[in-house]
């Protein structure tokens, strides 16, 4: 059966659209338009602006694009979307955003002892995968799918967490808690065991474990979180399985494995911007001793 029978409104959320259009503006208003009403703003680099307009771009590919309304068909999709929304939107998110206005978001006093301290890197990367494994918890998922108060907060939750936890790892504020070296490695390792029980508990468990894509009552529950609940008592649909073939526990494990190689592709990335950054820092101080040294008076042979 086609998705189109959802409708526009459904496969492509044009409120969330404007709203994503609403979040861009705003941030070249006041990186650029008002930028100078700030003190010690500088100016917005064309890398930041690329950044962050190309996280905007994905935030709405995986929330307002028929990837969302799949999402709710098939858990395949639903950890696609969780991958992206925050392994990679976040990152994104912290280097498109200046320093400058960083420095303004978390210096204000009630903000600032909070994220310093949720942001230490212990606390922050075990509270992200912590929430994100109590999520795939399916009593807890199959009750936060089917409220749209408690999954739009939930969401709202799990994505600062997962800034919070790249926060260490990528951001350049003097100040704030930032790895480096051998630090940096062992975080992303210990961001890949830390995942590792959550993905194993989808891709192992010897049945379909969420009722929001196995019970048709649950599932039309779950799916007025995207198509209005008008139009869905107008169709005559019983399940997710009217759209797919997959059978529901191979759905499962195919999400979870996605899921799993998506991080360690990620997090590899991410190991491979370590090392050209530690290899440049090595080289770059190799050559300023070496530049010390041919500058050092060379000393006289004593007669």
């Amino acid at each position: 059966m086609p998705l189109s029978i959802f409708g526009f409104r459904a496969l492509w959320s044009p409120y969330f659209f404007i709203f994503v259009v609403l979040i861009i503006a705003g941030y070249f208003y006041i990186t650029v338009k008002n930028r100078h009403k700030y003190s010690e703003s500088e100016p917005l680099k064309k890398s930041e602006a690329i950044l962050f307009v190309i996280a905007m771009v994905l935030l709405y590919a995986t929330k307002g694009s028929p990837v969302d309304l799949m999402a709710h068909i098939m858990f395949t999709f639903h950890m696609v979307q969780m991958a992206i929304l925050y392994l990679v939107i976040p990152i994104l998110v912290i280097m498109g955003i200046p320093n400058w206005v960083w420095r303004k978001i978390v210096g204000i006093r009630v903000i600032e002892p909070v994220f310093k301290f949720l942001t230490k890197p212990l606390i922050a990367i075990i509270m992200f995968n912590g929430l994100f494994s109590v999520y795939h918890i399916p009593l807890i998922m199959d009750a936060v799918k089917m409220n749209i108060f408690i999954h739009a907060l939930y969401t709202v939750v799990l994505f600062i967490f997962a800034i919070l936890q790249w926060w260490p790892l990528v951001n350049k504020l003097e100040g704030h808690h930032q790895l480096h070296g051998l630090k940096k490695l062992a975080y992303l390792i210990g961001d890949s065991v830390l995942l590792t029980p959550a993905c194993g508990l989808i891709i192992f468990a010897p049945a379909a474990m969420y009722g929001t894509y196995t019970d048709g009552e649950m599932w039309m529950k779950a799916m007025e979180l995207c198509v209005p609940g008008t139009l869905l008592t107008n169709l005559s649909i019983s399940g997710p399985e009217l759209f797919v073939n997959m059978k529901p526990l191979e759905d499962q494990q195919l999400g979870g494995v996605i899921m799993k190689i998506m991080q360690e592709i990620i997090l590899g990335t991410m190991l491979i911007k370590i090392f050209f950054e530690w290899y440049k820092k090595e080289q770059e101080e190799g050559d300023k001793i070496n530049e010390a040294a041919l500058l050092e008076p060379r000393t006289q042979p004593a007669e």
